[in-house]
């Protein structure tokens, strides 16, 4: 029988954070941390990529899916976990829902990416479809929690995702003790709340950087308007940084992110292209996002020690976007 974690449901404690690392351990084992002395030396600073695209579902959201499937009883499992999500998360839960032998149900927009929609069917969810619209999604998991019992594990907004996502910070931090900053994407926030929430408890005066697709870049408004903004537009290649920030994740990202960067399409893909070719790390749209942002402000990074959090390598061979 798998250990039970906390059910959390204020902001996660250092020590909260600690259990929950220990005890997702198991099924969400370490990823590595990875330098290039030639791309230092071409950039004047030192970058080491946390490889969250190296999990079993390529991408981090196993990390928070992993601690709230943890944190249920033995018969809330039973009767099954449930999400929306247009890839990531989706997959993340139907990943956990196999690994302990209970139900996933999904609900997916039906424009998202045919590779996820498929690794998601691999992990032996139930998947239901739905107008690429929130308000669809909703509808549509709603129904299915009803009539199944199913337990709605939220993307962002559950404070034991954001402790499970905080604990690819805590390991970056672990592998490289002396970092200057972090740079993390963000679309619903729980990966940058948990990343700046763990660099807070290091103590260790860590700047921690948000970055998005100007296309879609509320949490940037957010940040200046010091309340939740809305998008207009969800016309961006980075899929997984579409939604908006939540009711959990915005405070801690006013209290602890520093800034957040957007970034244009083009430089995104050129991001994407340079982690294919350079450094052979497979990264989709979403996860090239930050290293997008420190090259269009490599200069402001000269000098310092950084981490940068790629999130995730799922991503339709046939459609490559640095590929004409």
């Amino acid at each position: 029988m798998t250990e039970k974690l906390p059910l959390l449901v204020d902001v996660p404690t250092r020590e909260e954070i600690e259990a929950i690392h220990q005890g997702i351990r198991a099924l969400v084992p370490p990823t590595p941390a990875l330098n290039y002395s030639y791309l230092d030396r071409d950039l004047g600073c030192s970058l080491y990529f946390k490889c969250e695209q190296f999990h079993e579902i390529g991408a981090f959201k196993l990390r928070g899916a992993t601690s709230a499937a943890l944190a249920l009883s033995e018969a809330q499992r039973a009767m099954g976990i449930a999400t929306h999500s247009s890839g990531n998360h989706a997959q993340a839960t139907a990943c956990i829902a196999q690994q302990l032998g209970i139900p996933a149900y999904i609900v997916m927009p039906s424009n998202a990416p045919k590779v996820k929609i498929e690794a998601t069917k691999g992990f032996g969810a139930a998947i239901t479809f739905c107008e690429p619209t929130q308000q669809a999604r909703e509808a549509a998991l709603d129904k299915i929690c009803q009539e199944t019992g199913a337990y709605f594990i939220h993307p962002y907004n559950n404070y034991n995702v954001i402790a499970g996502q905080a604990t690819a910070a805590k390991e970056l931090l672990e592998q490289v003790p002396d970092l200057d900053m972090i740079i993390a994407p963000v679309g619903g926030g729980g990966l940058l709340s948990g990343t700046a929430l763990w660099s807070h408890y290091a103590g260790k005066g860590i700047n921690v950087l948000g970055a998005e697709p100007q296309a879609v870049d509320d949490a940037f408004r957010s940040l200046h308007a010091g309340s939740i903004q809305q998008n207009e537009s969800a016309n961006t290649l980075a899929d997984g940084l579409k939604t908006t920030l939540g009711e959990f994740t915005f405070p801690l990202i006013q209290k602890y992110v520093s800034e957040i960067h957007t970034v244009s399409e083009a430089e995104i893909i050129a991001a994407m292209a340079m982690l294919w070719k350079r450094l052979k790390l497979v990264t989709e749209p979403s996860g090239s996002v930050p290293f997008a942002a420190l090259l269009r402000n490599a200069e402001k990074f000269a000098g310092k020690r950084i981490g940068i959090i790629l999130s995730g390598g799922n991503v339709d061979m046939e459609k490559l976007p640095f590929i004409a």
